[in-house]
């Protein structure tokens, strides 16, 4: 029977009704929230297109994560900002690189928080590619000991979590082993699955000072109109030892973070990217669009597509509304 015996608005007429038949919940826990450390002291050093987000040493890192803590979030996810870069990426793998200081600050005042590291090369390497360049090409299978060695190294540190972003066949299996092969079974992969060759990365390149001095990342990235692709690369990095994947960005591939939702029985993650939070900002900013409405709205949106785990510059400001 239809109207006016059903009627959909019943549970519609107040927030509490509204909030009793929700659907999707969002949590400040399933949100970690991504943060840049660069050397030095006493530094805060605000993002240009990305307000709100700063570059930061570790001690004021450190002050960042307490809080977070402190909101509940899921936890944190690190990218590193070297002294100096050259053709190896050693920054990436050193004992003492940024990154590694990172973690054993964070982990030695706030050991219960969940921090994740980003495993690349664009931030260390002096051509800002993601791997070995051999005869202006990046070479797949060279780069794979950088990434190896890489994780090891925040492993070692104290990270919780590895996440390689770096989009290199076989870095997965490659992590896993040598991780393995170091007495850190115990250590989870997020893998950066199906991560797209997407402007809208653009003003995390200013935030991590990673843009390519030559050429593009569509080589490795993948081509955003491909999608029975995205899942097999899911698929492959689940076969090589992926504890998590992750799709990268989120709201343009909301599809993708579906089909991957109802094909892999595997914890799930979006990144809700840096362009993706600035497109937000700036509307919000010349008063075209509601920031707390649009934030919550999209996040949510990422949620029900079936991403259980967000990557979000908003995560303090939603975890602050819930």
């Amino acid at each position: 029977m239809g109207f006016p015996v059903q009627r959909m608005r019943r549970l519609r007429a107040s927030e509490p009704l509204r909030r009793l038949v929700r659907e999707t919940h969002l949590e400040p826990s399933q949100l970690i929230y991504p943060l840049f450390v660069c050397p030095g002291e006493g530094i805060r050093r605000e993002i240009g297109a990305m307000p709100g987000n700063y570059q930061l040493s570790v001690d004021e890192l450190v002050k960042e994560c307490r809080e977070v803590h402190a909101l509940g979030l899921g936890g944190v996810i690190l990218f590193g900002i070297p002294e100096s870069k050259d053709e190896k990426a050693s920054g990436a793998y050193a004992a003492d690189g940024i990154v590694q200081r990172a973690v054993r600050a964070v982990k030695k005042e706030i050991p219960d928080l969940v921090v994740i590291t980003d495993v690349c090369n664009c931030e260390y390497t002096s051509h800002g590619h993601c791997g070995k360049v051999v005869n202006g090409e990046v070479d797949n299978d060279a780069t794979l000991e950088w990434l190896a060695a890489t994780a090891v190294s925040h492993a070692r540190a104290g990270a919780d979590i590895v996440a390689p972003s770096d989009m290199m066949d076989g870095r997965v299996a490659a992590i896993r082993k040598a991780l393995d092969a170091n007495g850190f079974q115990r250590v989870p992969i997020l893998s950066y699955a199906a991560k797209f060759a997407s402007c809208f990365y653009g003003p995390f390149r200013e935030a991590a000072e990673s843009a390519p001095q030559f050429g593009d990342r569509r080589s490795y990235q993948m081509d955003p109109p491909n999608a029975r692709e995205a899942m097999r690369e899911i698929e492959l990095d689940i076969e090589e030892g992926a504890d998590i994947i992750m799709i990268k960005p989120a709201l343009p591939y909301l599809d993708l973070i579906r089909a991957a939702r109802e094909r892999f029985d595997v914890p799930l993650a979006a990144y809700q990217v840096s362009g993706e939070f600035s497109m937000i900002v700036a509307a919000a900013r010349n008063g075209w669009l509601d920031r707390e409405r649009a934030m919550l709205e999209t996040l949510i949106a990422i949620r029900r597509a079936g991403a259980q785990i967000i990557l979000t510059y908003f995560a303090k400001d939603a975890a602050r509304l819930l």
